[in-house]
């Protein structure tokens, strides 16, 4: 996987998560909505998560390929 495919991703479940925000904003989002929603942030953070995982190998000299999707309690649990 490049890293164009893991950045158009992201680019698309961004504009999900925007029309998502967009119908919660105006009061419309159903149960289902708000489910997707908090589903497509876990989704961003692993994506996100990837992509860091795939530079950080390269810039070390590892293939980033090596570089997987890691679980969402791992990725859920960073602390900033």
């Amino acid at each position: 996987m490049a890293d164009e495919t893991v950045m158009d991703g992201i680019d698309k479940l961004a504009r999900e998560e925007h029309e998502l925000f967009e119908r919660q904003s105006r009061g419309t989002a159903t149960d289902a909505d708000r489910e997707r929603l908090q589903r497509i942030q876990v989704l961003l953070d692993q994506c996100w998560d990837l992509l860091r995982q795939r530079r950080a190998r390269r810039e070390f000299g590892f293939n980033p390929d090596d570089a997987h999707v890691r679980d969402e309690k791992t990725v859920e649990g960073y602390s900033g």
